[in-house]
């Protein structure tokens, strides 16, 4: 198990602070961050837990998972790992389709054919 938690279907008002002193009770809290969108500043509805120990995330997960917090059940599990980023920022591992290009027929010209009536 990995020391670090995954938080979801947190309510919108959920700080910083309030996800650190709910997993608080738990063992010792290293970091405690909900994502938030980068334009607007809002909660995505998310966040990450990160315990000193595997054996307090265990619990943490256990007694947290399907509990009520400001209102709404969370959902507490292992954070999933992505896998290992480039250091140099050159490419991510989710990759979206190439460049498609949809044109028709621009540029092109086709030349009408006629039907010749040989009769």
């Amino acid at each position: 198990m990995i020391n670090r938690i995954h938080i979801g279907n947190l309510a919108y008002a959920v700080t910083d602070d309030i996800l650190r002193s709910t997993f608080e009770q738990f063992g010792t809290v290293q970091s405690a961050v909900v994502v938030k969108d980068k334009v607007s500043g809002r909660s995505k509805g998310f966040g990450f837990v990160e315990m000193a120990s595997e054996e307090e995330a265990a619990t943490a997960i256990e007694k947290l998972n399907k509990t009520p917090i400001e209102g709404r059940t969370i959902f507490v599990s292992e954070a999933k790992s992505t896998g290992p980023f480039p250091s140099d920022g050159t490419s991510s591992p989710r990759r979206g389709g190439g460049k498609r290009h949809f044109n028709g027929n621009r540029g092109r010209k086709f030349e009408k054919k006629e039907a010749n009536n040989a009769e």
